[in-house]
Parts: structure tokens; sequence; C-alpha cells
């Protein structure tokens, strides 16, 4: 084996040490991809960062980020998921498991225009845990549903997986968010159908919500209700996504609209003010500077990699695998699902992702069909412990008598569920190409 690839595999192997040692993720990628990047070539190999740093920075497309991100933290912080989280959880809860798909429901608009995990999961569990818990919701099943719930605006559009893959893949954004709309759509149907299910085999963990408790608002009350919730934020999100689809508008453009939008949809609520504006700026500086940062330390781990025939080590690997192209897709989705027991969604896009696309692009695979394969198997890593980043964000909000245990316990179905999406996706590849080749992206 050339030394340029023993190398590779030590600058690996050293950030995973790193990793677990508990340095930042982007300090990690930068001090394993300088140090093993000077010791095989000096400082001739990084030459090109300054330019591979400038386009990364000036990537219009990214741009989308920031404001998306303000777009979400806003109607976060406007306290939309209370109003919705009321009103769908009093419609569905004469249903066994009701309340629980309710919670799906209102996970599943929030996805669609706010986005972030950390939020949604911290808003529903404050707003829904109680309620689960006083109608008897069974404390694992009602920690899955919360966890779950709050991620699907990982997946659904609107989403900063799929600008960052369509960033890495050289994909446009508008195909990606049309490619994800079925897989995310899917995906809440699986977790809708296993709380029916649980509903008619154990519906002591999933009672309905009684009568009285529902009686305390008209019907007709309750749909107004439900309108005057659902209808602003939907017309957002029907405004956003469908000028990026139809093609009528870039993702910038769309996600600066949606910023726009996010604060009249706050105005017509009585929810603006100075202090929401201010705070939301903050929040989305601290996210964005966040992200860009990994994203400028993992040039330096990639250009080092690269330099070192790194690519040149995974293609072999994959020439050593049998079965052929389908047999190294599921390596790859094997090794995203083992590293998101440890990385966040982000280090495994930058890491993983571009180390094996050059394999899949000379097999001819198709690229929209792969990301959506890859977006719906990062959705596993905000559950899987120990680094489950919804788990400790509903562990922080959880009241007292939730335990570790029940929050844990409680993930392992939709985690299941997750997996049998990226089957789903993987043996009925038009799920993810239909529209958009539909519509003719």
């Amino acid at each position: 084996m050339p030394f340029t690839e023993v190398l590779a595999i030590a600058m690996l192997f050293s950030f995973f040490v790193l990793l677990m040692a508990g340095v930042p993720v982007a300090l990690t990628l930068a001090v394993s991809g300088f140090t093993f990047g000077l010791i095989g070539f000096g400082p001739l190999l990084f030459n090109l960062l300054p330019h591979r740093i400038f386009g990364t920075v000036t990537n219009y497309t990214l741009l989308a980020i920031p404001l998306f991100v303000f777009m979400g933290v806003m109607l976060e912080k406007s306290r939309m998921a209370e109003d919705l989280m009321e009103v769908v959880g009093r419609l569905a809860g004469g249903l066994r498991g009701g309340l629980g798909i309710g919670l799906v429901l209102v996970g599943v608009l929030m996805g669609a225009t706010t986005g972030i995990v950390g939020a949604t999961v911290v808003t529903l569990a404050l707003l829904t845990m109680p309620a689960l818990l006083r109608a008897g919701y069974d404390k694992g099943v009602a920690s899955g549903i919360i966890c779950a719930s709050g991620t699907l605006g990982q997946i659904i559009p609107p989403s900063l997986i799929l600008i960052l893959l369509a960033d890495i893949m050289n994909l446009s954004v508008g195909t990606l968010f049309a490619a994800a709309v079925f897989p995310g759509l899917l995906l809440a149907a699986f977790y809708v159908i296993y709380l029916l299910v649980l509903g008619m085999v154990r519906p002591e963990m999933v009672p309905a919500v009684p009568a009285d408790t529902r009686a305390q608002i008209s019907a007709r009350e309750l749909w107004w209700r439900l309108l005057k919730v659902v209808l602003p934020p939907l017309g957002l999100v029907v405004a956003v996504l469908g000028s990026i689809i139809g093609g009528v508008a870039a993702p910038t453009e769309a996600a600066a609209m949606g910023a726009l939008g996010a604060m009249v949809v706050c105005a017509l609520g009585g929810r603006l003010s100075p202090r929401l504006i201010w705070d939301t700026a903050g929040a989305t500086a601290r996210i964005t500077a966040m992200m860009m940062f990994i994203l400028i330390c993992a040039q330096v781990f990639a250009l080092a990699f690269r330099g070192l025939q790194g690519e040149a080590l995974i293609h072999d690997l994959f020439e050593f695998l049998p079965g052929g192209v389908a047999a190294d897709i599921w390596f790859l989705m094997l090794l995203i699902f083992v590293l998101g027991f440890f990385l966040e969604w982000i280090e495994i896009s930058y890491i993983a992702v571009p180390l094996f696309l050059p394999v899949f692009a000379q097999a001819g695979v198709d690229p929209v069909w792969l990301a959506m394969l890859i977006c719906v198997n990062l959705q596993t890593s905000f559950l899987t412990p120990p680094f489950g980043w919804a788990l400790f964000f509903l562990r922080g909000a959880a009241p007292p008598e939730v335990a570790t245990g029940d929050i844990y316990r409680g993930a392992v179905p939709f985690v299941l569920l997750q997996i049998l999406g990226v089957v789903a996706v993987f043996f009925f590849p038009a799920l993810a190409t239909w529209l958009p080749k539909a519509i003719g992206w």
C-alpha cells in the first residue's frame, strides 16, 4: 500500500480519536487535515485552500441557509406550534392514538416552516408532553412521538440538509426539494400507521381524549380556529416551496421572501416586536456561523484526503465488496447509520458523502435518488443513542417523571420506521425521482 494511502487511513483514524476525545468537530476536521496533509506533501498541498474557501463562502446557493434559518426561528418564537397543537390535538383526540397523530401532523407543518430540530423538539415537548401524560399515554411512546415528529423538518423541504446536499452533490436545490416531498410524507405516514396499529393492539398505551375534555370548545369554533392557525403558515410554505419547485424563483430569493413572510405572519398574529426580531437575528447568526465554520474546516479535510489518494483508497474498498452497485449503496447506508450514533448530520454529510460520491458517479447511480436515500438515513442520527440530539433536547425539556430509559425505549420503533423508509426509497426509486421529472427539473 502506498505511503500516502497509509496517511489517509491514519488521518481518518485520528479524526475519530480526536472526536471521541471531545474536540469540537470543526477543529477535528482542520487539525487532522492540516497535520497529515503537511506530513504527506508539505505546505504545497494547501495552495488551493484559499480558493476553495473563497468559493465556499461566496456560494450564492448557501445564502439561502441563514434566510431559511431566520424564517424558521421567527415562526418558532412566534408560538405558532402552541396554537397548532391545541387545535389539532382537540380535533384528533377522539381517536385512539389521535393526540399522537395530531402531533405528527403538527410536526409536518412545523417541519415545512421551521425545520430546526432543537427548537421544534423542545417546543413540542414543553407543549405536548404534559398533555400526553395526562391523557394516559405511555411515557416511551410519548417521547418517541415528540422526537420523531420534531425531526421531520430535516427531510420535509425547505430543509438545511437538502441545501447542503445540493451543494455537496452539485445538484439543484429545487430538484432535491421536489424529490424530498414524497419520502418526507411517507415517513409521516409510517408514524401515523404505527400509532393507529398501536391504538388497536395496545389501546392503553395511546388512549383517546375523554369526550368531556373535547367538548369544551364547539366544533364550529374549533374549525374556525384551525383555519386561522393553519392557513397563514401553510400559505407561506406553499409560496416558498411552490416558487422554488415551480422554477419561479431561485432558492435564495424564495428564502428571502420566506423570511419576510414569517415576519408578516407574526405581525398578523400580533406577535412581531423589536425584541423578537433581535432574538431571531441572534439565533440565526449563531446557527449559520456554526454551520459555515464546519463547512470551511471540512475543505481542509477534503483537500488533504484527496491529495493523499484517499479517493483511490475508497474506490479500491468498493471494488473489494461483492454484490455490485447495490451492495455499495447499502454499505454507504450502513456506514451513515453507524456514524449517526456518534456524529451530527452536518459532519456525516461533509465526511462520508464526498468520500464515496465519485464511486457512485462513475457507476452511473442517479444522484437525486442517492441523495434521498442519504437524507432519509440521516433522520436516524437524531434518534440513535448515545448522541441522538433529539433525545438530548427532549431530556432537557421533559418533566422529571420521564426517565432517560423511557426516551431511549420510545425512540427505537421510530428508528425502525425510518430504516423502513430507507428500504422503501431503495426499492421504489420513483418516490424520489417522479416529482422532479414530472415538473421538469
